[in-house]
This record gives structure tokens, sequence and C-alpha cells, in this order.
């Protein structure tokens, strides 16, 4: 149902907030440019925020985005001002059902993970077995992190800004994990041609790995079974996704922290997990 939900909810926002913007400029007067303005705030706003965040810069946002709530809400109001001062009817619809509704969908259910597993990679935990393949094709096996302090993150894909933007700074902040003797892995389910790609844009000796099958995600209670958005499996991605985490392993092969998010949107910052390493002497 995620999935569906949000390739519909965009192709939706984007709808309405064009056919508004056409309504006003097509010279609406009186109580019905008020309508269209209202469905406009309220879907323009929600769609405006997509927009920002498809552009890759942002690795986090907050979890409630009562900014773009408060949008949605004020420019439903209005439209309902107007219909019950006569107006269009169409106008509500757009801002109650598409911006409204559909913000509150999108920031309480769509982004949570309410069940996701919190026992197997409690702290202090040995990692569980697993294998992964290096972009070149090459295994690695999870016991051969033995002996190193690890960042272990793993990543939905190329297709999900929050991602791209999450390895940006983890790339930019390279020197300081590597000066603390730490090693970055970098793992999604997504195919080896995508992550080839992804690699290529980075100088930083981070190593990109795959998750074949989601097999390691499965392993790690992490995996996301349905959660690529509907409509990305043409472009080469599986439709099985993960759960974003980090998780940082010592050099006995434990785990030292995790940062298990029940909001893809709330992500931890380097600042966040380079502390941790200090603090714990890792």
């Amino acid at each position: 149902m995620k999935s569906r939900f949000i390739t519909l909810l965009l192709l939706a926002l984007a709808a309405s907030s064009v056919h508004a913007l056409i309504a006003l400029a097509g010279g609406e007067a009186g109580i019905d440019r008020l309508a269209w303005a209202g469905s406009l705030l309220a879907t323009g706003s929600f769609m405006g925020f997509f927009v920002w965040l498809m552009r890759g810069k942002a690795a986090r946002t907050s979890a409630g985005l009562h900014a773009i709530l408060a949008l949605t809400g004020i420019g439903a109001a209005i439209a309902l001002l107007a219909a019950l001062r006569g107006g269009p009817m169409l106008p509500l619809f757009y801002a109650l059902v598409i911006g409204l509704d559909g913000c509150i969908a999108y920031v309480y259910w769509y982004s949570r993970f309410p069940d996701r597993d919190r026992t197997t990679l409690a702290v202090g935990n040995p990692l569980p077995s697993f294998t992964l393949k290096s972009a070149d094709g090459s295994l690695i096996d999870s016991a051969s992190l033995v002996g190193k302090t690890t960042l272990l993150l793993f990543y939905r894909g190329n297709w999900c800004p929050l991602c791209m933007a999450q390895i940006q700074e983890i790339a930019a902040r390279y020197r300081e994990l590597a000066q603390r003797g730490v090693q970055v892995l970098l793992v999604s389910p997504q195919s080896q041609k995508h992550t080839q790609e992804l690699s290529a844009r980075f100088d930083a000796p981070m190593q990109f790995l795959v998750d074949a099958d989601n097999a390691a995600a499965r392993a790690l209670g992490i995996d996301a079974p349905g959660g690529l958005p509907m409509g990305l499996q043409a472009m080469g991605y599986d439709s099985d996704s993960v759960l974003p985490t980090v998780l940082l392993i010592d050099r006995e092969g434990r785990i030292a922290w995790n940062h298990l998010t029940d909001n893809y949107r709330v992500r931890p910052e380097p600042d966040t997990f380079i502390a941790v390493i200090d603090q714990l002497g890792l």
C-alpha cells in the first residue's frame, strides 16, 4: 500500500497544483479565486516540499513537518470557507483530500516504521552472519569485519534523495573517520550497475556493497518488502527495499552503537556517530 500511496500522491499533487495554477491564471474572480488560491496553497506547498527533497541536498527533515502541515491546513481552511460561501467544490477536494489528508497520511503513516525489529541489532550483540558483494562482484563476509572499527550504513538506493544526501555528508567527513581508523561500508539491495554508478561519483575510498536479494537485510531484521515506490521498477530497481540503518561495529565484531530510525526522514548527522566513536574509544 505504501508503494502505491507515495507514487499516486505525487501524481495527484502535481496534477492538482497545475490545475489550480491554470484556474488562477485564467482570471477566476471573487469567491472562485479564493477557492483556487486555497487549493494551490494546500497542494502547492506540499508539492514544493517534495521538489525540495528531490534535489538531493537534504539528508533529513523534522519528523512532524509542522510547517508543511500548517500550510496545507490553512489552504484547506481557505478552500472550505470559499465553498461555504458558494464557491466551487473541486478546489476544496484538492485542498482537503490531496493536500491536507495526503500530508497527514504521509507524515504519520507513510514515513514511519512502527514495527521494526530492535532486538537483533541491539547494542552489545554480535553482528549476525551475512555476505555482501562489492561493486566489482567479489564477496565480503561479515566475519571479515572483525579487527576493524566499521561504520555500516544501509541505504535504500540511488532513487532515494535522502540517502544520496546522507552518503554525500559521510563522504565529506571521510578523512575524520579514516583518521580514527574507521572503515565505511555502504550497503544497498540495488543492482551492481546502480551501485557502480554511485561509487563512481565519490573520490572518498568508501566501499559500496550490494545486498543481493536483500539477504543481509533479512538476517539483520531491516528488510522492507515492497518498499520501492511504484513505478521505479522500470528503472531497474527491485521492489524490495531496506529500512535506513546505521551501525558502528567494534573490533570484536559487536554492535557498539546503532541508529534504527522509525522515520525514513530522520537520520543521524556525521557529528553524531563521530562523537560516539570518540566517546567509546572505538
